[in-house]
């Protein structure tokens, strides 16, 4: 089962990792004590696992979003069904409520989760030190690596996310504009360019991306790498804000 492979931060629970749960319940976790041996001993008997609230609640959550991601990774946004996401979840259809209002904010919940974590990775990578152009490569290289260990969840975001719903366009609009203002936080400025050069610069490398992801080749997205780096430094190397080593220029 595809998992979106995240650490779930709950309080006195932090840093446990969901595995390959699907067909647990909290009500089947029990907790097992050996029995002793013969001569007047006894079987202790199965005792429930009482777990908190929260932890449950996010453990739940996160097989629903689990499988919404699988399902409209595999059938689409509009061929993936509630009741297609609650029996790939092992849950009641009822309980999908509990946390969900429908399909439309379950995929949003996975889309922010997502797009969240994708800027972060790459906030983390330009944050090291070395020079302007190493950084903007290590940033785009973690992007990449983040496609490229969840192709199920770039397809999410990337090709059914934009066109499932007017809210969901308005979702990766607004994603966009996060990475048009990282790009703006991390690129130098220079007058000779144009103010909308971070803008390009987004929206011709999602496109290439885009392309990647939707021809259902994301595994291999990090073979764009060189060319991506090119693409986003041409630019500055044109202006002369960096040399071709990629360093700030004297001017």
């Amino acid at each position: 089962m595809f998992l979106l492979k995240q650490r779930l931060d709950i309080t006195g629970y932090k840093d446990i990792l969901f595995l390959r749960w699907r067909n647990l319940r909290t009500g089947d976790i029990l907790l097992r004590m050996p029995p002793q041996g013969r001569g007047g001993s006894q079987t202790q008997t199965l005792k429930p696992l009482q777990l908190p609230g929260d932890f449950v609640a996010a453990y739940r959550r996160r097989l629903i979003m689990d499988a919404a991601a699988e399902l409209i990774a595999e059938l689409g946004y509009n061929g993936t069904r509630l009741a297609d996401i609650t029996r790939r979840a092992g849950i009641p259809q009822d309980m999908l409520y509990e946390y969900f209002g429908d399909k439309e904010d379950v995929c949003l919940a996975v889309f922010e989760e997502t797009v969240d974590d994708a800027i972060r990775r790459v906030e983390v990578a330009v944050s090291e030190p070395g020079e302007w152009a190493e950084r903007i490569e290590a940033g785009l290289a973690a992007f990449l690596a983040h496609i490229a260990e969840q192709p199920a969840l770039a397809r999410v975001c990337l090709i059914e996310v934009p066109l499932a719903t007017p809210a969901a366009t308005k979702h990766y609009e607004d994603a966009l504009q996060r990475c048009v203002q990282l790009a703006r936080r991390t690129l130098p400025h220079d007058a000779q360019l144009p103010d909308t050069i971070q803008e390009s610069l987004v929206g011709g490398m999602m496109w290439i991306v885009y392309q990647q992801v939707r021809r259902r080749e994301a595994e291999q997205i990090e073979a764009l790498l060189p060319e991506l780096s090119e693409f986003i430094l041409a630019p500055y190397i044109g202006a002369g804000v960096i040399d071709r080593a990629g360093c700030k220029a004297d001017r």
